[in-house]
């Protein structure tokens, strides 16, 4: 009897265990319907500390209605607790996806705001991250009487196998916080403003050197850049006045060297291109000579821009770390970069020249 009372005992406790484990863990869960939950996020700086704006999608009857919270303070973890307090649901970052900062915080630089993301996780480093070259007021405001899809409209604005094209750079939360760390790698990062005739536009892309805002580069140029980074398929080039050509595959070959402290990098990029439409009378000849010709020139006004702000967004260091003392990497961007010399080589092919009837 004593045995068998000595083992009831110890299932009830052993059950009563599980019930604690049980409600520990699921004691900080709250039902979906008791939070908010914003998909872009909007960052600008005010008297020292935020202001922070929420773009959140609501379910009413029969249709979602998307709405704009803002909330000022010195930290952001303070904002969002201030706007969970004065609501009847928790804000809940899970489902971010942009982060959007005005142009004059990214200039004083985004590192304690990126670190903070980190830190706390709240946010998905897969985050996109945007730059406005406007303020947040009027971007957000077009974005609530614009959106037509629970307010994704921006989001399938960066998104590959939505409206995403390689004239447009593509930057994640986590790219930012990496290269905050990095002797041989910066960040650019897309510009965006409220469209004329569309909700929105991007004129270009910033230029960001641990972590702050240095300079912009055209929407040409960040063509080139994602082309650099073997992502420039689709991307179309107008050739002068001869010709409309699409980029179908890009291909980077690389050699590097150093020679006393100069690096020099060799560079070929291989295009392959289709052409989409010509004007007037022109040849395959002159088409590929004319966008060799331009794009070796844009590619290198590019280049001597980022030089001058010693800010490397193509991560050109990352082939000489094997070639560079480790002690001396962190002098990369000062001693090394405004020096190297970069030969670059186009290389277009035009794989529907057979259709075109042109001249050779």
């Amino acid at each position: 009897m004593n045995t068998k009372n000595r083992m009831h005992d110890v299932l009830k406790l052993l059950l009563m265990a599980g019930l604690l484990t049980v409600v520990s863990g699921c004691g900080d869960n709250r039902d979906i319907n008791h939070r908010v939950l914003p998909v872009v996020m909007g960052l600008e700086s005010k008297d020292g500390g935020y202001n922070v704006y929420l773009l959140v999608p609501k379910q009413e009857q029969e249709r979602i209605k998307v709405y704009v919270i803002t909330q000022t303070g010195d930290t952001i973890n303070e904002i969002l607790d201030k706007i969970s307090t004065n609501m009847e649901t928790q804000v809940d970052l899970l489902h971010l996806k942009v982060i959007v900062f005005e142009q004059t915080l990214a200039e004083q630089g985004l590192r304690d705001s990126v670190s903070s993301f980190m830190r706390a996780r709240d946010v998905s480093p897969k985050t996109i991250v945007a730059i406005s070259e406007d303020n947040l007021d009027g971007l957000f405001e077009k974005l609530k009487t614009s959106s037509t899809n629970s307010g994704m409209e921006l989001y399938d604005f960066f998104e590959k196998h939505a409206g995403w094209t390689p004239e447009v750079a593509q930057t994640r939360t986590w790219q930012i916080f990496r290269s905050l760390y990095s002797y041989t790698r910066d960040v650019a990062v897309p510009i965006i403003k409220p469209g004329r005739t569309t909700s929105f536009e991007s004129p270009g892309s910033a230029v960001l050197k641990n972590g702050r805002m240095v300079a912009k580069i055209t929407t040409d140029e960040t063509l080139l850049f994602n082309a650099f980074n073997e992502v420039g398929t689709q991307g179309k080039i107008e050739v002068l006045d001869h010709a409309t050509v699409q980029i179908v595959a890009d291909n980077m070959y690389h050699t590097s060297s150093v020679e006393g402290n100069k690096p020099i990098l060799n560079s070929t990029i291989q295009l392959k291109v289709i052409v989409l439409e010509t004007k007037g009378s022109t040849s395959v000849t002159v088409i590929k000579h004319e966008l060799h010709e331009m794009l070796t020139k844009r590619f290198h006004q590019m280049f001597r821009k980022l030089q001058a702000q010693e800010a490397d967004i193509l991560g050109l260091g990352q082939f000489f770390r094997t070639q560079i003392p480790r002690d001396r990497l962190e002098l990369w961007r000062t001693d090394y970069y405004p020096y190297m010399k970069l030969n670059l080589e186009v290389d277009v092919i035009i794989q529907n020249e057979g259709l075109l009837k042109l001249k050779k």
